[in-house]
Protein backbone atom coordinates (compact mmCIF):
# COMPACT_ATOMS: atom_id res chain seq x y z
CA UNK A 1 0.00 0.00 0.00
CA UNK A 2 1.15 3.39 -0.96
CA UNK A 3 1.41 6.49 1.00
CA UNK A 4 2.16 10.17 -0.42
CA UNK A 5 5.60 10.87 -0.52
CA UNK A 6 7.26 14.34 -0.52
CA UNK A 7 8.82 14.08 -3.61
CA UNK A 8 10.76 17.46 -4.28
CA UNK A 9 12.42 16.87 -7.66
CA UNK A 10 9.16 17.57 -9.66
CA UNK A 11 7.13 18.51 -6.41
CA UNK A 12 5.55 18.32 -3.35
CA UNK A 13 2.65 16.53 -3.14
CA UNK A 14 0.21 15.81 -0.35
CA UNK A 15 -3.21 15.10 0.61
CA UNK A 16 -5.05 17.95 2.25
CA UNK A 17 -1.83 19.15 4.39
CA UNK A 18 1.77 18.03 3.75
CA UNK A 19 4.97 19.72 5.02
CA UNK A 20 7.59 20.34 2.75
CA UNK A 21 10.30 21.37 5.30
CA UNK A 22 11.85 17.15 5.75
CA UNK A 23 14.49 15.22 3.80
CA UNK A 24 13.53 13.56 0.23
CA UNK A 25 10.97 10.62 0.78
CA UNK A 26 9.84 11.37 4.29
CA UNK A 27 6.20 10.51 5.16
CA UNK A 28 4.26 13.05 6.40
CA UNK A 29 3.45 12.46 10.31
CA UNK A 30 -0.58 12.57 8.99
CA UNK A 31 -0.53 10.14 5.93
CA UNK A 32 -3.02 8.79 4.16
CA UNK A 33 -3.31 5.75 1.78
CA UNK A 34 -3.44 6.74 -2.41
CA UNK A 35 -5.86 3.54 -2.48
CA UNK A 36 -7.94 5.67 0.46
CA UNK A 37 -7.72 8.59 -0.92
CA UNK A 38 -8.47 8.13 -4.28
CA UNK A 39 -11.54 5.11 -3.77
CA UNK A 40 -14.54 7.67 -3.43
CA UNK A 41 -16.29 10.64 -4.86
CA UNK A 42 -16.69 11.85 -1.61
CA UNK A 43 -12.95 11.16 -0.65
CA UNK A 44 -11.80 13.21 -4.21
CA UNK A 45 -14.14 15.97 -3.00
CA UNK A 46 -12.41 16.19 0.00
CA UNK A 47 -9.43 16.50 -2.03
CA UNK A 48 -11.23 19.48 -3.21
CA UNK A 49 -11.47 21.16 -0.51
CA UNK A 50 -7.76 20.46 0.49
CA UNK A 51 -6.65 21.85 -2.91
CA UNK A 52 -8.04 25.06 -2.08
CA UNK A 53 -6.93 24.98 1.52
CA UNK A 54 -3.11 24.67 -0.25
CA UNK A 55 -4.07 27.28 -2.39
CA UNK A 56 -4.91 29.61 0.26
CA UNK A 57 -1.50 28.53 2.52
CA UNK A 58 0.53 31.81 2.88
CA UNK A 59 3.51 30.49 0.90
CA UNK A 60 0.58 30.94 -1.88
CA UNK A 61 -2.13 33.04 -2.65
CA UNK A 62 -2.57 32.95 0.89
CA UNK A 63 -0.64 36.01 1.03
CA UNK A 64 2.91 35.50 -0.26
CA UNK A 65 2.63 35.43 -4.03
CA UNK A 66 0.61 38.93 -3.59
CA UNK A 67 3.25 40.15 -1.60
CA UNK A 68 6.67 39.09 -3.57
CA UNK A 69 4.57 40.54 -6.77
CA UNK A 70 4.24 44.32 -5.16
CA UNK A 71 8.07 43.91 -3.34
CA UNK A 72 9.43 42.86 -6.92
CA UNK A 73 7.74 45.97 -9.02
CA UNK A 74 8.61 48.83 -5.74
CA UNK A 75 11.09 51.13 -6.25
CA UNK A 76 10.68 54.42 -4.54
CA UNK A 77 6.44 53.79 -3.65
CA UNK A 78 7.12 51.45 -0.66
CA UNK A 79 9.54 50.12 1.10
CA UNK A 80 10.56 46.81 2.89
CA UNK A 81 11.69 47.54 6.23
CA UNK A 82 11.05 43.97 7.94
CA UNK A 83 13.96 41.68 9.57
CA UNK A 84 13.04 38.69 7.23
CA UNK A 85 16.08 38.59 4.47
CA UNK A 86 14.02 36.67 1.80
CA UNK A 87 11.70 39.26 1.19
CA UNK A 88 14.14 41.80 1.61
CA UNK A 89 16.19 39.84 -1.32
CA UNK A 90 13.01 40.35 -3.60
CA UNK A 91 12.57 44.10 -2.78
CA UNK A 92 16.88 44.69 -3.74
CA UNK A 93 16.18 42.39 -6.66
CA UNK A 94 19.26 40.95 -5.54
CA UNK A 95 17.88 36.80 -4.98
CA UNK A 96 19.65 33.46 -3.88
CA UNK A 97 18.91 30.47 -5.23
CA UNK A 98 18.30 29.10 -1.58
CA UNK A 99 15.37 32.11 -0.86
CA UNK A 100 12.88 30.38 1.21
CA UNK A 101 9.98 32.32 0.57
CA UNK A 102 10.46 31.64 -3.14
CA UNK A 103 11.30 27.73 -2.57
CA UNK A 104 7.75 27.59 -0.90
CA UNK A 105 6.14 29.10 -3.51
CA UNK A 106 7.25 27.27 -5.79
CA UNK A 107 6.92 24.13 -3.53
CA UNK A 108 3.24 24.96 -2.94
CA UNK A 109 1.67 26.06 -5.92
CA UNK A 110 3.09 22.30 -7.28
CA UNK A 111 0.87 21.03 -4.48
CA UNK A 112 -2.19 22.64 -6.01
CA UNK A 113 -1.05 21.40 -9.31
CA UNK A 114 -0.59 17.67 -8.06
CA UNK A 115 -4.27 17.76 -5.85
CA UNK A 116 -5.92 19.06 -9.10
CA UNK A 117 -4.72 16.62 -11.31
CA UNK A 118 -5.04 14.05 -8.65
CA UNK A 119 -8.92 14.98 -8.60
CA UNK A 120 -8.99 15.46 -12.64
CA UNK A 121 -7.59 11.64 -13.38
CA UNK A 122 -10.25 10.43 -10.93
CA UNK A 123 -13.18 12.29 -11.42
CA UNK A 124 -15.68 9.25 -12.77
CA UNK A 125 -15.54 8.62 -9.19
CA UNK A 126 -17.73 11.71 -8.42
CA UNK A 127 -21.35 11.13 -8.76
CA UNK A 128 -22.03 12.00 -12.20
CA UNK A 129 -24.14 15.59 -11.58
CA UNK A 130 -20.91 16.82 -9.65
CA UNK A 131 -18.43 15.50 -11.98
CA UNK A 132 -18.22 19.26 -13.90
CA UNK A 133 -18.53 21.24 -10.83
CA UNK A 134 -15.28 19.41 -9.47
CA UNK A 135 -13.42 19.10 -12.80
CA UNK A 136 -14.25 22.52 -13.50
CA UNK A 137 -12.99 23.40 -9.90
CA UNK A 138 -9.59 21.41 -10.05
CA UNK A 139 -8.71 23.28 -13.10
CA UNK A 140 -9.40 26.73 -12.44
CA UNK A 141 -6.96 26.05 -9.38
CA UNK A 142 -4.65 24.25 -11.32
CA UNK A 143 -4.30 27.28 -13.74
CA UNK A 144 -4.06 29.66 -11.25
CA UNK A 145 -0.59 27.81 -9.91
CA UNK A 146 0.55 27.39 -13.24
CA UNK A 147 -0.41 30.79 -14.31
CA UNK A 148 1.78 32.58 -11.29
CA UNK A 149 4.51 29.76 -11.64
CA UNK A 150 5.35 30.67 -15.49
CA UNK A 151 5.30 34.78 -14.54
CA UNK A 152 7.54 34.36 -11.82
CA UNK A 153 9.78 31.54 -12.85
CA UNK A 154 9.95 32.82 -16.94
CA UNK A 155 10.71 36.02 -18.81
CA UNK A 156 7.19 37.77 -19.78
CA UNK A 157 5.19 35.99 -22.66
CA UNK A 158 5.53 38.31 -25.80
CA UNK A 159 2.71 38.88 -27.74
CA UNK A 160 3.01 37.50 -31.68
CA UNK A 161 6.78 35.79 -30.68
CA UNK A 162 7.18 31.84 -30.48
CA UNK A 163 7.61 32.29 -26.68
CA UNK A 164 9.96 29.77 -26.88
CA UNK A 165 11.92 30.57 -23.28
CA UNK A 166 12.09 28.26 -20.64
CA UNK A 167 9.30 28.46 -18.37
CA UNK A 168 8.00 25.54 -15.60
CA UNK A 169 7.43 22.39 -15.97
CA UNK A 170 4.30 21.08 -16.96
CA UNK A 171 3.21 18.00 -14.93
CA UNK A 172 -0.71 17.25 -15.67
CA UNK A 173 -1.38 13.78 -14.35
CA UNK A 174 -1.43 13.08 -10.53
CA UNK A 175 1.67 11.55 -9.09
CA UNK A 176 0.94 7.98 -7.06
CA UNK A 177 4.21 5.65 -8.17
CA UNK A 178 6.63 7.42 -6.49
CA UNK A 179 9.36 4.89 -7.47
CA UNK A 180 9.20 6.03 -10.98
CA UNK A 181 11.36 8.30 -12.79
CA UNK A 182 10.36 11.81 -11.62
CA UNK A 183 12.50 14.05 -13.30
CA UNK A 184 11.26 16.45 -15.71
CA UNK A 185 12.32 19.21 -17.92
CA UNK A 186 11.35 22.80 -18.15
CA UNK A 187 8.48 23.23 -20.73
CA UNK A 188 8.53 26.70 -22.66
CA UNK A 189 6.41 29.90 -22.07
CA UNK A 190 4.39 29.62 -24.82
CA UNK A 191 3.65 25.65 -23.50
CA UNK A 192 2.81 26.93 -20.26
CA UNK A 193 0.24 29.43 -21.23
CA UNK A 194 -1.35 26.62 -23.48
CA UNK A 195 -2.34 25.06 -21.03
CA UNK A 196 -3.38 27.64 -18.83
CA UNK A 197 -5.90 29.17 -20.93
CA UNK A 198 -6.79 25.65 -21.85
CA UNK A 199 -7.45 24.68 -17.65
CA UNK A 200 -9.83 27.92 -17.72
CA UNK A 201 -11.52 27.48 -20.88
CA UNK A 202 -12.40 24.04 -19.85
CA UNK A 203 -13.04 25.34 -16.42
CA UNK A 204 -15.76 28.27 -18.13
CA UNK A 205 -17.54 25.43 -19.56
CA UNK A 206 -17.88 23.10 -17.02
CA UNK A 207 -18.19 25.37 -13.86
CA UNK A 208 -21.74 26.94 -12.64
CA UNK A 209 -22.88 30.69 -12.78
CA UNK A 210 -23.21 30.49 -9.05
CA UNK A 211 -21.18 28.11 -6.46
CA UNK A 212 -21.19 29.61 -2.97
CA UNK A 213 -17.68 30.70 -1.88
CA UNK A 214 -16.19 28.12 -4.51
CA UNK A 215 -15.07 29.39 -7.91
CA UNK A 216 -17.72 29.23 -10.72
CA UNK A 217 -17.71 30.04 -14.14
CA UNK A 218 -17.22 34.05 -13.85
CA UNK A 219 -13.89 33.17 -11.35
CA UNK A 220 -12.76 31.34 -14.25
CA UNK A 221 -13.60 33.89 -16.85
CA UNK A 222 -12.09 36.83 -14.68
CA UNK A 223 -8.81 35.00 -14.38
CA UNK A 224 -8.79 34.37 -18.30
CA UNK A 225 -9.42 37.48 -19.07
CA UNK A 226 -6.07 38.59 -16.47
CA UNK A 227 -4.10 35.93 -18.38
CA UNK A 228 -5.31 37.50 -21.39
CA UNK A 229 -4.09 40.81 -20.81
CA UNK A 230 -0.55 39.46 -19.15
CA UNK A 231 -0.29 38.09 -23.00
CA UNK A 232 -1.29 41.00 -24.85
CA UNK A 233 -3.95 39.22 -26.43
CA UNK A 234 -6.45 42.48 -25.61
CA UNK A 235 -9.47 41.11 -27.78
CA UNK A 236 -9.23 37.98 -25.62
CA UNK A 237 -9.07 40.31 -22.36
CA UNK A 238 -11.95 43.02 -23.46
CA UNK A 239 -14.41 39.66 -24.03
CA UNK A 240 -13.69 37.94 -20.94
CA UNK A 241 -13.60 40.93 -18.99
CA UNK A 242 -17.19 41.99 -20.60
CA UNK A 243 -18.59 39.06 -19.78
CA UNK A 244 -17.82 38.99 -16.33
CA UNK A 245 -18.92 42.45 -15.97
CA UNK A 246 -22.44 42.07 -17.73
CA UNK A 247 -23.24 38.50 -16.96
CA UNK A 248 -22.07 37.55 -13.48
CA UNK A 249 -24.45 39.14 -11.21
CA UNK A 250 -21.37 41.05 -9.29
CA UNK A 251 -21.18 44.99 -8.55
CA UNK A 252 -18.94 47.32 -7.49
CA UNK A 253 -19.51 47.98 -2.93
CA UNK A 254 -20.80 51.25 -2.25
CA UNK A 255 -17.22 52.92 -1.08
CA UNK A 256 -13.56 51.97 -2.01
CA UNK A 257 -13.32 50.78 1.89
CA UNK A 258 -16.35 48.55 1.54
CA UNK A 259 -14.00 46.27 -0.77
CA UNK A 260 -11.85 45.11 2.06
CA UNK A 261 -11.52 43.74 5.32
CA UNK A 262 -14.67 41.48 5.10
CA UNK A 263 -15.37 38.23 7.27
CA UNK A 264 -17.78 37.11 4.03
CA UNK A 265 -17.67 37.63 0.55
CA UNK A 266 -19.04 41.24 -1.00
CA UNK A 267 -20.38 41.76 -4.06
CA UNK A 268 -17.28 42.75 -5.61
CA UNK A 269 -15.68 40.09 -4.80
CA UNK A 270 -15.48 37.56 -8.23
CA UNK A 271 -13.24 35.17 -6.24
CA UNK A 272 -11.62 35.60 -2.68
CA UNK A 273 -9.70 33.02 -0.68
CA UNK A 274 -11.56 32.38 2.63
CA UNK A 275 -10.00 33.09 5.81
CA UNK A 276 -11.40 32.60 9.54
CA UNK A 277 -10.59 32.68 12.96
CA UNK A 278 -10.12 29.00 12.67
CA UNK A 279 -9.14 28.41 9.23
CA UNK A 280 -7.20 29.80 6.47
CA UNK A 281 -4.10 32.25 6.19
CA UNK A 282 -3.37 35.91 5.50
CA UNK A 283 0.10 36.60 5.06
CA UNK A 284 -0.85 40.34 4.14
CA UNK A 285 -1.81 40.87 7.38
CA UNK A 286 1.27 39.49 8.58
CA UNK A 287 3.77 42.18 6.70
CA UNK A 288 1.21 44.99 6.17
CA UNK A 289 0.02 45.64 9.03
CA UNK A 290 0.65 46.64 13.00
CA UNK A 291 0.63 44.45 15.67
CA UNK A 292 -3.01 45.93 16.85
CA UNK A 293 -4.32 44.63 13.99
CA UNK A 294 -2.87 41.23 13.65
CA UNK A 295 0.65 41.97 11.97
CA UNK A 296 4.42 42.49 12.47
CA UNK A 297 4.32 46.38 12.92
CA UNK A 298 4.58 47.37 9.21
CA UNK A 299 7.28 45.46 7.42
CA UNK A 300 5.88 47.09 4.52
CA UNK A 301 5.79 50.67 4.58
CA UNK A 302 4.34 53.05 1.82
CA UNK A 303 6.38 56.12 0.49
CA UNK A 304 5.44 60.03 -0.84
CA UNK A 305 6.06 58.72 -4.15
CA UNK A 306 3.14 56.35 -4.09
CA UNK A 307 0.73 58.81 -2.60
CA UNK A 308 2.05 61.34 -5.17
CA UNK A 309 0.25 59.11 -7.83
CA UNK A 310 -3.29 60.77 -7.04
CA UNK A 311 -4.10 63.77 -8.85
CA UNK A 312 -7.17 64.26 -7.08
CA UNK A 313 -7.92 65.82 -3.55
CA UNK A 314 -11.33 64.06 -2.85
CA UNK A 315 -9.80 60.44 -3.87
CA UNK A 316 -10.29 58.52 -1.17
CA UNK A 317 -7.71 56.09 -2.33
CA UNK A 318 -4.86 58.81 -1.34
CA UNK A 319 -5.84 58.65 2.30
CA UNK A 320 -6.28 55.01 2.58
CA UNK A 321 -3.56 54.65 5.45
CA UNK A 322 -2.65 54.69 8.63
CA UNK A 323 0.58 55.25 10.78
CA UNK A 324 2.62 52.23 12.26
CA UNK A 325 2.38 52.58 16.23
CA UNK A 326 5.82 50.54 16.20
CA UNK A 327 7.77 52.20 13.18
CA UNK A 328 5.77 55.36 12.51
CA UNK A 329 5.77 54.41 9.06
CA UNK A 330 2.31 55.05 6.64
CA UNK A 331 0.21 51.60 6.05
CA UNK A 332 -2.22 50.34 3.85
CA UNK A 333 -5.72 50.44 5.38
CA UNK A 334 -6.65 47.44 2.89
CA UNK A 335 -4.82 44.51 5.83
CA UNK A 336 -6.73 45.75 8.84
CA UNK A 337 -8.64 42.57 9.98
CA UNK A 338 -6.29 39.37 10.29
CA UNK A 339 -9.17 37.04 9.62
CA UNK A 340 -10.86 39.15 6.66
CA UNK A 341 -10.76 36.95 3.29
CA UNK A 342 -8.44 37.60 0.80
CA UNK A 343 -10.20 39.15 -1.98
CA UNK A 344 -7.73 37.71 -4.88
CA UNK A 345 -10.29 38.68 -7.78
CA UNK A 346 -12.40 42.38 -7.46
CA UNK A 347 -14.80 43.59 -10.26
CA UNK A 348 -12.81 46.72 -10.12
CA UNK A 349 -10.02 44.78 -12.13
CA UNK A 350 -12.61 43.47 -14.86
CA UNK A 351 -13.55 47.17 -15.69
CA UNK A 352 -10.17 48.69 -15.83
CA UNK A 353 -8.96 45.37 -18.05
CA UNK A 354 -12.13 46.23 -20.23
CA UNK A 355 -10.99 49.59 -20.34
CA UNK A 356 -7.28 49.35 -21.54
CA UNK A 357 -8.23 46.62 -23.59
CA UNK A 358 -11.32 48.14 -25.42
CA UNK A 359 -8.48 51.26 -26.04
CA UNK A 360 -5.77 48.91 -27.62
CA UNK A 361 -8.08 47.35 -29.93
CA UNK A 362 -9.80 50.74 -30.63
CA UNK A 363 -13.01 49.13 -29.89
CA UNK A 364 -16.18 50.14 -27.01
CA UNK A 365 -17.71 46.78 -26.17
CA UNK A 366 -19.64 46.86 -22.98
CA UNK A 367 -18.93 50.60 -22.37
CA UNK A 368 -16.78 53.44 -23.28
CA UNK A 369 -13.18 53.21 -21.55
CA UNK A 370 -13.77 56.41 -20.23
CA UNK A 371 -16.94 55.53 -18.73
CA UNK A 372 -15.35 52.23 -17.21
CA UNK A 373 -12.48 54.12 -15.95
CA UNK A 374 -14.58 56.84 -14.41
CA UNK A 375 -17.26 54.21 -12.93
CA UNK A 376 -14.15 52.73 -10.96
CA UNK A 377 -12.74 56.75 -9.85
CA UNK A 378 -16.35 57.64 -9.00
CA UNK A 379 -16.72 54.50 -6.46
CA UNK A 380 -13.76 56.47 -4.60
CA UNK A 381 -14.51 59.79 -4.59
CA UNK A 382 -12.04 61.10 -7.26
CA UNK A 383 -12.76 63.65 -9.89
CA UNK A 384 -14.09 62.00 -13.46
CA UNK A 385 -11.37 62.42 -16.09
CA UNK A 386 -11.89 64.12 -19.34
CA UNK A 387 -10.28 62.22 -21.62
CA UNK A 388 -8.93 58.74 -21.31
CA UNK A 389 -5.28 57.28 -23.13
CA UNK A 390 -3.61 53.47 -21.90
CA UNK A 391 -1.29 55.37 -20.05
CA UNK A 392 -3.94 56.95 -17.41
CA UNK A 393 -5.26 53.23 -17.48
CA UNK A 394 -2.44 51.87 -16.46
CA UNK A 395 -1.96 54.90 -13.60
CA UNK A 396 -5.62 53.70 -12.73
CA UNK A 397 -4.60 50.06 -12.03
CA UNK A 398 -1.37 51.19 -9.60
CA UNK A 399 -4.54 53.64 -7.62
CA UNK A 400 -6.68 50.62 -7.37
CA UNK A 401 -4.98 48.03 -7.53
CA UNK A 402 -1.72 48.49 -4.78
CA UNK A 403 -0.98 46.45 -2.40
CA UNK A 404 -2.72 43.37 -4.31
CA UNK A 405 0.20 41.97 -6.13
CA UNK A 406 -0.02 43.15 -9.69
CA UNK A 407 2.99 45.91 -9.72
CA UNK A 408 5.53 43.46 -11.40
CA UNK A 409 3.40 41.89 -13.82
CA UNK A 410 2.14 45.07 -15.55
CA UNK A 411 5.33 46.47 -15.45
CA UNK A 412 6.82 43.62 -17.40
CA UNK A 413 3.61 43.62 -19.65
CA UNK A 414 4.37 46.89 -20.63
CA UNK A 415 7.83 46.75 -20.78
CA UNK A 416 8.72 49.32 -18.26
CA UNK A 417 11.76 49.67 -16.25
CA UNK A 418 11.95 48.64 -13.06
CA UNK A 419 14.49 51.09 -11.15
CA UNK A 420 17.34 50.51 -13.40
CA UNK A 421 17.00 47.03 -14.49
CA UNK A 422 14.80 46.26 -17.75
CA UNK A 423 11.53 44.35 -17.88
CA UNK A 424 13.45 41.51 -18.98
CA UNK A 425 16.48 41.76 -16.98
CA UNK A 426 17.37 38.66 -15.76
CA UNK A 427 17.31 39.91 -11.71
CA UNK A 428 13.48 40.65 -12.75
CA UNK A 429 12.85 36.26 -13.31
CA UNK A 430 12.96 34.34 -9.66
CA UNK A 431 15.24 31.36 -9.53
CA UNK A 432 14.44 27.74 -9.57
CA UNK A 433 15.02 26.66 -6.40
CA UNK A 434 18.19 25.34 -5.78
CA UNK A 435 16.69 22.12 -3.93
CA UNK A 436 14.99 21.25 -7.28
CA UNK A 437 18.23 22.22 -9.56
CA UNK A 438 20.20 19.65 -6.50
CA UNK A 439 17.73 16.46 -7.47
CA UNK A 440 16.30 16.96 -10.61
CA UNK A 441 19.35 17.51 -13.46
CA UNK A 442 16.75 17.96 -16.39
CA UNK A 443 16.01 21.34 -14.60
CA UNK A 444 18.15 23.91 -16.05
CA UNK A 445 18.40 27.16 -14.09
CA UNK A 446 18.05 31.09 -14.68
CA UNK A 447 20.68 33.03 -15.83
CA UNK A 448 22.45 35.03 -12.76
CA UNK A 449 21.97 32.87 -10.26
CA UNK A 450 23.35 30.72 -7.51
CA UNK A 451 23.54 29.73 -4.06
Amino acid sequence: MKNYKIILSILCSGFLFVSCEDELNLEPAQSISTEKALSTGANIENLLIGTYAEAGDNTSYGGDIQMLGDLYGFTDEATWGGTFAQPREVFRKIILSDNAFVRDFWLNNYEVINQANLIVDNIELVDEESQDRVEGEAKFLRGLAFFDLVRFFGKQYEAGQQNSQPGVPLSVQGIIDYSADLRVARNSVEEVYAQVVADLTSAYSLLPETNGIFADKYAAQALLARVYLQQGNYEGAREASNDVIENSGHSLVASYEAAFNNDSDVAEDVFAFQVTSQDGENDLIIHYADQSNGGRGGDITINDAYVNKFNSPSDERASFFYTSAQNGGRLTSKYTNQFANIPFIRLAEMYLIRAEANLRSQTEVGNTPLDDVNLVRSRANADDLQTVSVADVLLERERELAFEGFLIHDLQRVKTAVGELAYDADALTFPIPQREIDVNDLLVQNPGYGI
